[in-house]
């Protein structure tokens, strides 16, 4: 008998159920807003144990459940080679030891892995099990017809636990009893009757706000020819997981220590700079993900009325401090009054902190970089320009060195900076709304379409 396949689970999960009405970049934002939900309900819980089961990647991020919760995920087999030899690094390389010990100890590498079968699809899936909440989400749907599934009746849970569980014996006996042991210790589990209303009102109310506002644009980013296979896509998309995760867990434990009353004012600045260090590398690889995903699924992206000059402004202060820890001066010339553009503001703030970034990485001390802002024509035209001190004038810079590694990102030698590519940028950008054209060295220009209805 064949194995049964987390394409053949979506399915029944979906029965009974019309067919979605989202693109891929809604539903993936569906996504994402229904694990920050599950999440946080959870640590209202203050859930301490139990157990998740995901397919194609991990799913839980959040630190407070990762040490509590154990996991199993099925996975590409690169994933799990990968995991494998983070684990079993020599001490010389580096990291071997916090690694190691932080996966035995469960805090960030604590769960088992297990290979995908061909027909599994790449939809996600994840169930959750807890003595006071059990829930299962997945995606499913075909193109312009996707949709977010969530299940917590007693009925559902039984039929995709008893697939888990049968997938678990097949693969791995030794997994498979693990899980029993794991659930007989949960003891009786209580079901919430409320969770379907409270789940679905929370995740509508976590979207509005999280949403652009007003009138709504399709538009579509230019086609692109996959160089690279689906297997690359799915290990940069598990590395970016696996670097957000501890960085998460570092800024969780400074920002617990951060309430304490009793560090000196140097350790609460050196706290304070550690933490603004993880969130620009956790925003860094974020922007990397959703480059991933764009790369692997280029679909209709919903654009919006956006006010560029609010959010530059809103953004230019955190990118001073940034900027001003290496020595670089941002210097800001933005036009008033400018119309509205067409774009997403959400995804497009960390879009901008990366070309801010990817600009400035690697200059010298005392270099400047000018963001301007104008209108030009039926567009408006952001522009970052580098000048570079008086005595290094005419030295190239450091973005001539730039290596490519695949479609999507390109590394500097000399600094050892991993950036998107200049194509992957300009897909995000398009995807954005943007029109992004790199000048030279580390100048670029970006024009954004005006929101025609703008007054």
């Amino acid at each position: 008998m064949n194995s049964p396949t987390f394409t053949e689970l979506r399915e029944r999960l979906a029965e009974g159920v019309p067919p979605g009405q989202c693109d891929e970049i809604g539903v993936r934002r569906l996504w994402r807003a229904a694990l920050d939900t599950l999440q946080q309900e959870l640590i209202r819980l203050n859930v301490t144990q139990g157990m998740w089961l995901a397919a194609p990647l991990p799913a839980l991020h959040e630190p407070q459940l990762l040490q509590h919760l154990q996991g199993w995920v099925w996975a590409p087999e690169h994933l799990n080679r990968l995991k494998r030899r983070i684990i079993a690094l020599p001490d010389h390389l580096g990291g071997n030891k916090t690694v190691r010990a932080q996966a035995q100890g469960g805090s960030l590498l604590n769960y088992q892995c297990l290979a995908l079968l061909p027909d599994d699809g790449h939809d996600p899936v994840l169930m959750v099990i807890t003595p006071t909440l059990q829930v299962v989400v997945a995606l499913h749907g075909e193109p312009q017809q996707r949709q977010l599934l969530m299940r917590c009746d007693p009925a559902s849970l039984g039929e995709v636990l008893a697939f888990l569980e049968r997938r678990l014996e097949e693969q791995s006996p030794k997994q498979a009893e693990q899980l029993h042991i794991a659930l007989e210790s949960l003891g009786p589990l209580h079901s919430d009757k409320q969770l379907n209303e409270r789940f679905w009102s929370t995740l509508a109310e976590r979207l509005a706000v999280s949403e652009p506002e007003s009138i709504i644009r399709p538009a579509m980013p230019p086609k692109v020819k996959l160089q690279n296979g689906s297997d690359d896509l799915d290990l940069l998309e598990a590395l970016t997981h696996e670097v957000r995760t501890p960085l998460a867990t570092i800024r969780t434990l400074i920002r617990s220590l951060l309430r304490r009353k009793d560090l000196p004012d140097l350790a609460i600045q050196r706290l304070q700079q550690i933490d603004v260090e993880c969130n620009e590398q956790i925003d860094r690889f974020g922007l990397i993900f959703h480059a991933a995903e764009l790369q692997r699924q280029p679909t209709e992206t919903i654009l919006a009325r956006t006010n560029l000059e609010s959010i530059l402004e809103a953004l230019a202060l955190a990118w001073s401090e940034q900027l001003k820890r290496r020595g670089i001066r941002l210097i800001l010339d933005l036009d008033h009054n400018l119309p509205a553009v067409l774009s997403d503001s959400r995804r497009l703030e960390a879009m901008l902190g990366g070309l801010i970034d990817r600009s400035s990485r690697g200059l010298p001390t005392g270099s400047k970089l000018k963001l301007g802002l104008q209108a030009a024509g039926l567009r408006v035209k952001l522009q970052l320009h580098v000048v570079l001190p008086n005595s290094i004038k005419n030295t190239p810079t450091s973005a001539s060195t730039r290596e490519k590694l695949g479609t999507l990102l390109s590394w500097d030698p000399t600094t050892g900076s991993l950036q998107l590519s200049q194509d992957a940028t300009r897909r995000m950008m398009a995807s954005l709304g943007g029109h992004y054209r790199p000048r030279r060295d580390r100048d670029l220009t970006v024009f954004f379409p005006i929101d025609g209805n703008s007054d």
